[in-house]
Parts: C-alpha cells; sequence; structure tokens
C-alpha cells in the first residue's frame, strides 16, 4: 500500500516538521499486520513528498484471527495487500497521529495554514466507480484526477478492476488532509479488516468533527464506514449534530448538489454547540460574584474547556481537571501543551485521575466546578454518590451542570425515537425532569438553582439543544452560638 502527499506551498519541506518525520531519514514502525515506513522521495523549498508505504504481512494479518485462519484465500488474497484499506488508515492513525491531533512544536504556525496539498493513492479499490469517488471528494474541495485501472495488463479482454489510481488536490491544512484520508479510505474500499463497534463511533465522531456534519454524502459515508449497523451510524450522526449544533436533514444537499464556494460555506455554518457549551459555562464562571480564583473541571474530558478557561478568564490562580480515563489525560496535557509551560504557569494547572462517585479531598477548595456534559453518562444510583460528593463535600461556591435536552431530541431527523444521543447514556431528560431533580438537591445542600439553555430555540416549543442548570451555594447562616455567647 502506498501513499503519497505533496506540498507546493512555499517552505515546502516544513511538511517534515507538520508530519513529525525527517526527510533526511527513513522512518521505519512495526504494526500488528506489517511495516509501516516513512519517506520523502523529494524534499525542496519549492517541492516535499512525503511517502507512507506500508508493507502488509499477511500471516501476521491473520494471526490470531480463527475465521480468517481458517481460508487460506482469506489469508493471500482476501488482504489484498496492494491496495489501500483500513489498514493503511490505520498505520496512518499510528504514525501521523501528533499530525492528526494538529500539533506542531516546530512549526505551530502553520499547523492552521491552508497550503497547496496533493495527495496520490495508487490503487485504491472503489465498488462504487468514480461517481462515488467524485461524490465522495469534490464537496470538501479536492479535485479529483483519477485512472480507472485494469484488471490484468498482459490481458486487456479481462477488463477493468475495482482499483483507482486517484489525486486528490486542493488547498487545506496538512491535519484536515490526513483526517479525510483516514476517514475516507476505508468508505470508498467499503470494506474493514477488524470488528466494528461502539469504538468505531467514537472515531468517526472524533475525525469528522468539523467537516463531516456539512457534507452532503454524510449518511453513506457514516453507513459505510460503520459498516452499514444502523444503529451505530445513528449514533454517530446525532452526535455529530450535537457537537455542530446543526439539523441533522440535507437542506439543498444531496447526491446531486453542486459542492458551494469554501467561503459561502464559511459564512453559513453555525456556532457549533459545543463552543457554545464552552462559552456559556465561561460566563457562567465569569459571573461569579466575588470571582472566581480556582476553577475544577470534573470529566474534563481532552480539555477544551480548561482551555478556554485559561484563555478567557482573567484572573484564576489555578485551573483542575479530573477525569477517569487516564487516555482523555493524556490528550488534555497535551491540548494545554502542559509540557511547554514554565514553571509559574504549570503550577496554576493540575490534572488528576479520579471518580465523580467517591469521595476526595483534591475536590474541596475551588470557587466553581463545572460538570459538562457528565451526569447522563452515570446510573441512578451512581448519580446520588455524585451528588454527595460535589455539594455535600466538595461544596463549590458555584456548581455548573449542562446535559442534553430530550425535548429537543425530536428534531433530529437522524435520531430514531427513543434512542439517546450517544450510546453511552445513562439517560436523557426533558427540560421538566431536569429541573424536578435539580430542585430536589439544590436546597437540601443550600444551594439555589437557575436554568438557562445552549443553542438555538426550536420554533415548535422543544427549547434548546442543551439545558444548563447554575447552583449558588447560600450565604452561610449566622452563628446563633457566637451571638449568644456575646449577648449573654
Amino acid at each position: 500500500m502506498l501513499l503519497t502527499i505533496t506540498c507546493t506551498a512555499e517552505n515546502a519541506a516544513d511538511l517534515g516538521y507538520l508530519l513529525h518525520k525527517n526527510p533526511a531519514a527513513l522512518f521505519e514502525k512495526p504494526t500488528a499486520f506489517g511495516i509501516a515506513r516513512v519517506f520523502y522521495p523529494e524534499a525542496t523549498p519549492e517541492r516535499c513528498t512525503a511517502a507512507l508505504q506500508l508493507e502488509i504481512d499477511p500471516i501476521g494479518l491473520v494471526r490470531g484471527n480463527r475465521a480468517a485462519a481458517a481460508s487460506t484465500l482469506a489469508q493471500y488474497v482476501s488482504d489484498r495487500p496492494y491496495a489501500p484499506s483500513s489498514l493503511l488508515s490505520v498505520a496512518m492513525g499510528e504514525v501521523f497521529s501528533t499530525a492528526l491531533g494538529g500539533r506542531s512544536r516546530e512549526r505551530p504556525d502553520r499547523v492552521n495554514e491552508k497550503m497547496p496539498l496533493s495527495a496520490t493513492l495508487h490503487a485504491l479499490a472503489c465498488d462504487g466507480g468514480e461517481p462515488l469517488i467524485r461524490r465522495i471528494w469534490e464537496p470538501l474541495g479536492y479535485t479529483v484526477e483519477n485512472t480507472h485501472l485494469p484488471l490484468d495488463t498482459r490481458f486487456p479482454a479481462w477488463g477493468r478492476s475495482d482499483l483507482y489510481s486517484l489525486t486528490l488536490t486542493g488547498s487545506q491544512t496538512v491535519r484536515d488532509l490526513l483526517t479525510h484520508l483516514y476517514v475516507l479510505i476505508p468508505v470508498l474500499d467499503n470494506a474493514k479488516h477488524y470488528g466494528v463497534g461502539e469504538d468505531e463511533v467514537d472515531k468517526l465522531v472524533r475525525r469528522g468533527e468539523g467537516w463531516l456534519p456539512a457534507h452532503p454524502e454524510k449518511d453513506l459515508i457514516a453507513r459505510r464506514y460503520l459498516r452499514y449497523k444502523r444503529r451505530l451510524a445513528d449514533a454517530a450522526l446525532t452526535r455529530l449534530a450535537d457537537i455542530e449544533g446543526m439539523p441533522d436533514a440535507d437542506e439543498g444537499g444531496g447526491a446531486d448538489a453542486a459542492p458551494r464556494d469554501a467561503a459561502e460555506q464559511t459564512l453559513e455554518t453555525p456556532v457549533r454547540l459545543n463552543e457554545r457549551r464552552i462559552a456559556a459555562v465561561i460566563e457562567a464562571v465569569r459571573g461569579l460574584d466575588p470571582p472566581a480564583r480556582r476553577v475544577l473541571d470534573l470529566g474534563c474530558g481532552e480539555g477544551k474547556t480548561m482551555e478556554a478557561l485559561l484563555k478567557e478568564v482573567s484572573g484564576l490562580e489555578h485551573v483542575a481537571g479530573m477525569d477517569v480515563s487516564s487516555m482523555a489525560l493524556e490528550r488534555a496535557a497535551r491540548r494545554l501543551y502542559l509540557e511547554r509551560m514554565g514553571e509559574r504557569e504549570r503550577a496554576r494547572v493540575s490534572l488528576f485521575q479520579g471518580s465523580l462517585v467517591y469521595r476526595d479531598a483534591r475536590l474541596t477548595g475551588y470557587d466553581a466546578a463545572l460538570l459538562t456534559e457528565v451526569i447522563e453518562h452515570l446510573d441512578a444510583a451512581r448519580l446520588r454518590s455524585l451528588v454527595r460528593v460535589v455539594f455535600e463535600h466538595a461544596r463549590p461556591r458555584r456548581v455548573i451542570i449542562t446535559t442534553p435536552n430530550a425535548d429537543y431530541n425530536s428534531v433530529w431527523p437522524a435520531l430514531p425515537a427513543g434512542r439517546f444521543r450517544h450510546p453511552d447514556h445513562r439517560f436523557e431528560w426533558t427540560r421538566e425532569q431536569f429541573q424536578t431533580w435539580a430542585g430536589s438537591i439544590a436546597a437540601p445542600h443550600g444551594y439555589a438553582a437557575t436554568f438557562s439553555g445552549i443553542g438555538d430555540q426550536d420554533t415548535q416549543g422543544r427549547g434548546t439543544p442543551t439545558q444548563m442548570a447554575i447552583f449558588d451555594r447560600a450565604a452561610p447562616p449566622e452563628n446563633h452560638a457566637a451571638r449568644k455567647e456575646e449577648t449573654g
């Protein structure tokens, strides 16, 4: 399998910094199914080409796979070692993980720069032919050049194969190009060399954020990426629509819709719902009086809200993030560039692993605690434990909770009746249910709750996609014992 990426921008050799691979050295990485190599056929200031070659080991591919091992055909033919497939996407994820994450230590200013790039897949399998290739790639702004390859050059009468030599050219960031390739290679190949489950939904949502919800073929892409498992495809599309703050229905799009001008797309794309959530939470932190000095993000995930807090809220002395997932904390550390912070700046930030259902001394002493899209992931019994941990023991001056508004779910056609927005959700509350729950815990713990919505209001009275509650701790009661002592 071979993929080449060519950059013709000014100082084109910076492609090596953006890919985190040195043009002067051969990079090799063993994988579970072969060897991945990165090398540069050319690297000049005017033109730089990086090549990813994946050499498949057919025996390694089926080792431990009983079904494949039972078939000689599967071992030696069906892996099609010459054709880019899901294996190439896996290799890209391992070899170009930093570039896919949009990070570059040496050239951070070029990470978000759109530059003239081209990518060539030298033998791409596509059962839908050239029309499908164009439907998938052209809406993303690429010029498509492809050659339909013969089944065997020695025997023209055998006709053509399902393989295409495909070159994509356009003005893209390196991260976006890699992300598009990572998702769409297995979509066009229409096969995967491993089982498809809930983790594949997470991958599609993570890699599709920012471009897939606006794609006119998003439904087709989700179905093929998730191997026609409707429940998974619906879950992925709903989560993406939730993140982007966009209805999931195709309005004015479709298979025959012409690609819109990039500037037009930018003007028409609404602010993402996730960004609105973060902005609303930031505003709630800013509104605390006296001002918040220490803020705790419970269930901080990959650190997007923490990043915004550090950039946008002045006067903060410390921002902490807790999550049960060590992998999420690693991503948060990378997002916040902790390893590059100076000693004083680093002292303002802490990340630690922990659970929301166990009392933890590290959670005390904060002015504000955030639970952004967290409570719906807990079972009811554990939710009671969370209330004790946060409202009885940690007791910050302000608690900010956001959660999906179930009333709004019917706005999205991709969300079947009775289904949740995310397969890990244990519940999704209507506005009445959320406010009843919040009221039942506020007063008994010395808090007062106020409610608001995040996102665009539905015209049919179903509210906003996200609902938010702000719990403010009441002023402590007078010390009556001390007053009695003073008055004798």
